[in-house]
């Protein structure tokens, strides 16, 4: 295996070890203002998720399935992107990764870019890879969340929770490289900017270039990735009760484009899995920014406000060349359809909560009163090759060059715009009606407005659940849950329902699950049963005969049934033994009559890549204290690539091994961290259908050193 090395990512390496640091002694009278919530015990488990109930409460007083995942787990993995963090949790199977962005489903539903992924609780449009190396640690909320998050899908949501400023001085200097000459250099820094400690920040900066496996059809080149991230977040206690946090990120990453690989009918790769169809001069440049504010006011022991706005500023230009799937490239060639298009999205988010406790008529409650906003503003600029003669393709043939078109979105004046804006209001409250008992209630409305035919929605999502403890250390419970998804108006002048208003796509879950911990708390197991309906699923059939103009007609009978159950593990099973492991099973089908969706008849279908069976585990078992071994494996079931579920993706296991080694220099904690991901070189498919699927990657070695102030 060949080591190859960025120059560029050489030097920031260079410059960010050649920093010097300035170290503060703790201020021990400011220690009672740490806020330490939940209740973690080691590295592996975390007490509790911000994002499953808007707030610091305890997994064991949440009647949802949760999954977090903390920044060591990930860190140990040497992860880079998202989809490296999400493998940590079998409900999350992986889409798409088309166009420098990832796609993911959880419980077999796939995420929404604009409404399927949180940060700190704010929506986020994820249209992008998202910058793991801000993050403190990734919540997986299972189910549907509208009753505290708004219009969202029945799957659940992904909370992305970022790094908090600290006391004391810090910082952490890391690099690493990895067998195809891919570098990332990192700096994570905080501490008080003054001798009070009530000026406090938390700073992160990453250069990675990146260059992957996989190679043009055209030329001998590799995919490449370029990308720069800055992070800075400053609290500042305006008074004991008063805490103001701004927080800033910039990203800025361009990457070529892999659509992925193409799938004949019996499931076989077609050509090379290392080749690579679109043209070598395609690309994604993304400018992601984000820039928000949080006020938290502890009116009282028990009581407490926190309000917040996030300004999201997303531009992207994309230059596609747009390979159009063939099942014999090699014979004739294959056809591109080139564009360059600019894309500016806008998402502009506001919330307001009011929590506290209290008694009443003999229970405790906690409540939670609030309300959020979501401003989403989209504009594009598109520039296509047009040519008449080939109805605006350009023939490719396999190992010759592909000539760039002259293509400028600029050139094109007209951009098209959409945009809308929603509210929401909540309440919620958790009642302890005794030792054993609690009881959860809440509800929601909302309210869509949009400058459109039907684009005015309205949906009431309403949440139960109960939590039956029969010990201290373990409990059983049930939830009931509601979420929503408008759909606008039947735009098709064709349709015999043109013009009407479709409802809101509801899924509605029924979920049992049992929480417990064992071994004093240091190991959390879980487990779930959950019934998922999606409803109003839109359905469209041929009018025989046409009636009139009409030759259509648009029904919202369908739906979409996900049952299943899962298990999880994550903690200490001994004094040097730690783990994470979960599994599930899923049955997931449409139910769609004799309507189409998109054209195809569903009826019966299990959707693209929703495996009956998926499980994971990641291990470290600590030799010495200084001195770790890792052990992981990763088994996908056997999925469908096509809607029409003739073509199937073949089931795998992938198995990960690591090991780490901590040494003292000159006083300082250094760690230099070695893994091999895909042990045994297994060749497997991971997500996207037979015409954008992902190739596994290849059996790759990847070191790293980390040095701690």
């Amino acid at each position: 295996m060949v080591f190859k090395y960025s120059v560029v990512g050489l030097a920031v390496g260079s410059a960010l070890m050649a920093m010097p640091v300035m170290a503060e002694a703790p201020n021990d009278a400011n220690i009672e203002r740490i806020n330490v919530t939940g209740r973690t015990f080691n590295d592996y488990k975390v007490g509790s998720a911000s994002g499953a109930m808007r707030g610091d409460i305890d997994l064991m007083d949440t009647p949802q399935s949760v999954n977090v995942i903390p920044d060591f787990v990930t860190d140990e993995q040497l992860a880079t992107n998202l989809a490296e963090v999400l493998v940590n949790d079998s409900s999350v199977t992986a889409g798409t990764t088309r166009w420098n962005r990832q796609v993911f489903s959880i419980r077999g539903f796939e995420l929404d870019s604009g409404n399927g992924y949180l940060i700190n609780g704010h929506q986020q449009w994820s249209h992008y890879v998202q910058p793991i190396e801000t993050l403190q640690q990734v919540e997986v909320l299972k189910g549907p969340s509208s009753m505290l998050y708004g219009q969202s899908g029945p799957g659940g949501l992904v909370n992305m929770v970022t790094k908090k400023p600290t006391y004391d001085s810090m910082l952490n200097l890391g690099f690493d490289t990895d067998g195809y000459g891919s570098t990332r250099a990192q700096l994570d820094a905080g501490g008080s900017l003054n001798d009070a400690q009530s000026i406090r920040y938390r700073g992160v900066l990453v250069k990675q270039d990146t260059k992957y496996w996989r190679e043009y059809s055209t030329t001998d080149e590799n995919q490449e990735r370029d990308r720069w991230l800055g992070y800075l977040n400053l609290e500042f206690d305006l008074s004991d009760d008063l805490l103001l946090s701004v927080k800033y990120d910039h990203t800025q990453d361009k990457a070529g484009i892999d659509a992925g690989g193409w799938l004949d009918k019996q499931g076989n790769v077609i050509g090379e899995r290392e080749t690579v169809w679109d043209a070598p001069w395609a690309f994604t440049d993304n400018t992601v920014s984000n820039l928000g504010a949080d006020l938290t006011w502890q009116m009282s022991d028990d009581w407490k406000v926190k309000i917040g706005y996030n300004d999201q500023q997303f531009n992207r230009q994309r230059f596609d060349s747009a390979p159009q799937y063939t099942e014999d490239p090699f014979t004739n060639g294959y056809k591109i359809k080139p564009f360059d298009r600019y894309d500016d999205w806008q998402h502009k988010t506001a919330y307001a909560d009011f929590t506290g406790e209290f008694a009443l008529a003999g229970m405790e409650h906690q409540l939670l009163i609030g309300a959020n906003y979501l401003d989403y503003y989209y504009g594009q600029y598109i520039d296509r090759y047009v040519d008449v003669a080939t109805k605006g393709t350009i023939t490719v043939v396999p190992g010759q060059p592909i000539v760039k078109p002259d293509l400028d979105y600029h050139r094109d004046t007209t951009k098209s715009e959409s945009e809308y804006k929603y509210y929401g209001f909540y309440l919620q409250d958790l009642m302890t009606l005794n030792e054993q008992w609690k009881l959860l209630a809440g509800v929601r409305y909302d309210e869509q407005k949009k400058d459109s035919v039907g684009g005015n929605s309205y949906a009431v999502s309403p949440k139960f659940g109960v939590i039956y403890s029969p010990m201290t250390n373990g409990n059983i419970y049930v939830n009931y849950s509601k979420s929503f998804t408008p759909q606008g108006a039947v735009t098709d002048i064709t349709d015999v329902s043109y013009g009407t208003n479709l409802k809101p796509e509801y899924g509605i879950q029924y979920e049992v699950g049992t929480k417990w911990e064992l071994f004093d708390d240091s190991l959390l197991l879980t487990a779930a049963v959950f019934d998922i309906t999606l409803e109003n699923i839109t359905t469209s059939e041929k009018l025989s005969p046409p009636i009139g103009d009409y030759t259509d007609i648009t029904n919202q009978g369908g739906e979409q049934k996900h049952r299943g159950f899962e298990m999880g593990a994550q903690g200490q099973l001994g004094d040097s033994w730690f783990v994470t492991s979960s599994m599930m099973f899923l049955d997931a089908e449409y139910h769609t009559g004799a309507g189409k969706v998109g054209g195809k008849n569903l009826d019966g279908k299990t959707p693209i890549d929703a495996p009956e069976w998926s499980a994971n585990i990641w291990t470290r078992y600590e030799m010495t204290d200084n001195f770790a071994m890792n052990f992981g494996a990763i088994y996908v079931g056997e999925r469908f690539a096509d809607l029409d579920n003739t073509i199937t993706k073949e089931g795998y296991v992938r198995f990960d091994i690591g090991a780490a080694y901590t040494m003292d220099i000159m006083g300082k904690d250094v760690s230099l961290r070695a893994n091999i991901r895909n042990l045994f070189d297994t060749e497997y498919l991971d997500g996207g259908s037979d015409k954008m699927v992902t190739i596994g990657q290849d059996r790759n070695f990847s070191v790293a050193v980390e040095a701690k102030f």
